[in-house]
């Protein structure tokens, strides 16, 4: 199979913010691919197929520490929801510049990145 990578989009109301936030907050590395449209690397990923009532993707960021990660995002001004734990994890939501919501959690079952 020549798969190779993934390119996942994430639709804003204000790119620009947004950007600015997966480049200054998340610090995650980018090239511009022309005129300031950056595309970033993100870390390790997996996909997991849900079932559902509607078809439609949603974006977790994973991490070993949520408390810690999120005391990070506080210091940068960044609110996020009330922490829960799901069974297959603790997970908590913030919002983007933009308006998008992210999920964070750390995952309680067996990470696909570590194989």
């Amino acid at each position: 199979m020549a798969i190779d990578g993934a390119h996942i989009l994430v639709y804003s109301r204000d790119a620009e913010a947004d950007r600015s936030f997966f480049r200054d907050v998340l610090r995650f590395p980018h090239v511009d691919a022309g005129g300031g449209w950056l595309i970033f690397r993100f870390p390790p990923a997996e996909v997991a197929i849900h079932p559902g009532e509607m078809n439609g993707q949603e974006l977790f960021f994973m991490c070993e520490d949520l408390d810690g990660t999120l005391a990070d995002l506080t210091d940068h001004g960044v609110a996020w929801d009330e922490i829960e734990d799901q069974g297959w994890g603790r997970v908590s939501y913030f919002r983007l510049p933009g308006g998008s919501r992210i999920g964070i959690y750390q995952p309680h079952h067996p990470r696909a990145t570590d194989l």
